[in-house]
């Protein structure tokens, strides 16, 4: 292994400890009421080596939500391309859905309740995603309509909507 390769990985691997720590930090005290000297101290490192992976508390907020909304989104996609019933899919979406929250709790407690912290610029990837998300739940509805497994009448935005709220409380 190259250096390079060795700091680029230890990088990535305390950059991800950071997320965490800024996750843990916010789901505890909120935006609001976080400091960077906070996250540093959940880290155990100085706060001006916080910037080394976070422009901003701002920034840190924005890739924890990023954080869990990219697993979130991930599950749903392998999900998605596997064989299986739409019945059999949608048990499995809820149970995924479900265990990002337990995988990343704090991440996806800090998503559902702090994002609105984060200006618009910084809330758009997050938008895109979450869209992405309801968007790939909602053909998994469509495709039960048109296979004939769920009711013809049935309005899959709505249901996509219904079933990621009733997940999210």
């Amino acid at each position: 292994m190259t250096t390079s390769r060795a700091t680029s990985t230890r990088y990535q691997q305390q950059h991800q400890r950071a997320i965490a720590a800024a996750a843990s930090v916010f789901a505890k005290k909120g935006f609001h009421g976080a400091t960077t000297q906070d996250i540093a101290n959940e880290m155990g490192i100085q706060q001006g080596s916080l910037y080394y992976y976070f422009d901003s508390k701002e920034a840190a907020l924005e890739e924890v939500c990023l954080f869990a909304l990219r697993d979130y989104l991930s599950r749903m996609e392998v999900l998605t391309t596997q064989p299986g019933s739409i019945t059999n899919k949608l048990g499995k979406a809820i149970q995924s859905h479900l265990a990002s929250y337990r995988t990343h709790h704090e991440a996806m407690k800090v998503h559902n309740e702090q994002r609105l912290y984060l200006a618009d610029t910084r809330r758009e990837q997050l938008k895109t995603l979450g869209s992405r998300y309801r968007e790939l739940l909602e053909q998994l509805f469509s495709a039960g309509v048109k296979d004939g497994s769920l009711n013809p009448q049935l309005d899959c935005r709505f249901s996509a909507r219904s079933l990621i709220g009733l997940c999210n409380y």
